[in-house]
């Protein structure tokens, strides 16, 4: 980075702090020696002048002998513009005061608006997520649909990432019973980390549960938005890979009907991306996931291969362009340093101005 980059950049952080600062926020920790500091300057000043004052002038010692200057001469007020240094050191001691006094904000709470939604994303692990899922483009472990959806589930959360969104994204695994694998966070690499570790082969292998139970998926994704108080905000959404080889309607004593009911009335819509290779719509199960997905506002992708499971993923990013209101809380932030660059640059001014600009070096 050129020097003129970086001080571009230094230049807009400072404004930018400067701008965010507001007097009503300000609190200082050393007020008090702040105080001290500048009376004792000013102190020093006065007895400084006074000493000066009282040692007399010693006749050839102390004295320069000048053309004598006519009173009746104009005066201009050019001359005065001497004074430019001691008045630009004199501009910078209240901000160094101020920095010394240690400002900072206290802790904040505000609400904010980003772009972006409330994102869990579910994954069949069970037994039949073993079959072959061709792919070219993913990089998978195997060529099973386990690791092929895995795959695709990371390039949709580097999608979110690598746009515009500040998503907040969870992640769970399911087979017969659904387990949260990761909190609603967000950190989008943590999710790809948690995501990277399920896909490996040993810790598929020794995932307990054979059965496939996708309404047991929706049923903890559910209760995780109810955990975290989202059953009542805007901008959720739940995303499933399954290879939808399952025709349960009742899953642990509760009905599908009662399960889908509990999604919509949170307006949790549900994207469903059915991978099951060189499957075609219609097939298995899907008369029964289309229509309970549909009464959420969500839809069915027949992902039958990589072309249609990428199209899929596509389509689900362009879905999910909405935004999401966040309560943000803002620790306690040190501001001395606006302060402080302030006066470190009227001081350099000051003796920079003095030591290189000849007139200011003249009698007025």
């Amino acid at each position: 980075m050129y020097p003129s980059e970086i001080l571009s950049a230094l230049a807009r952080a400072i404004g930018g702090e400067w701008r965010a600062l507001t007097v009503q926020n300000l609190q200082f920790t050393h007020r008090s020696e702040s105080w001290l500091l500048l009376i004792g300057f000013a102190a020093f000043s006065v007895v400084l002048l006074a000493g000066r004052f009282a040692a007399g002038r010693r006749p050839g010692r102390n004295q320069v002998m000048v053309p004598a200057v006519l009173s009746s001469m104009p005066h201009s007020a050019v001359t005065q513009f001497v004074h430019v240094p001691l008045l630009l050191f004199l501009a910078g001691l209240p901000f160094l005061g101020l920095a010394l006094a240690d400002p900072h904000t206290p802790l904040v709470r505000r609400e904010a608006t980003y772009p972006g939604r409330r994102i869990c994303l579910t994954i069949d692990a069970s037994n039949s997520m073993t079959s072959p899922f061709q792919v070219n483009k993913l990089t998978t472990a195997t060529n099973g649909a386990f690791f092929t959806t895995v795959a695709a589930a990371e390039r949709f959360v580097q999608m979110r990432k690598d746009g515009r969104y500040r998503d907040l994204l969870a992640l769970v695994e399911f087979g017969a019973n659904a387990y949260v694998v990761t909190p609603f966070t967000t950190d989008y690499d943590n999710l790809l980390v948690s995501l990277s570790l399920i896909s490996d082969p040993r810790e598929f292998s020794l995932f307990p549960d054979q059965q496939t139970l996708i309404g047991a998926a929706i049923e903890q994704s559910v209760e995780l938005f109810r955990t975290f108080r989202f059953l009542d905000a805007a901008g959720n959404l739940m995303v499933i890979f399954s290879d939808g080889e399952d025709t349960n309607a009742m899953v642990h004593g509760r009905s599908l009907d009662d399960i889908i009911r509990s999604a919509v009335v949170a307006q949790i819509p549900v994207y469903f991306v059915r991978t099951n290779y060189n499957l075609q719509r219609g097939g298995l199960a899907d008369s029964l996931w289309i229509p309970a997905v549909e009464k959420t506002g969500g839809k069915f992708y027949a992902a039958s291969d990589e072309k249609s499971l990428l199209a899929a993923i596509d389509d689900i990013d362009k879905q999910s362009a909405g935004t999401i209101k966040a309560v943000e809380y803002s620790a306690e932030q040190p501001r001395f340093g606006v302060f402080a660059l302030i006066a470190a640059a009227c001081f350099m001014l000051a003796i920079a101005s003095k030591l290189t600009v000849p007139y200011f070096q003249r009698f007025p």
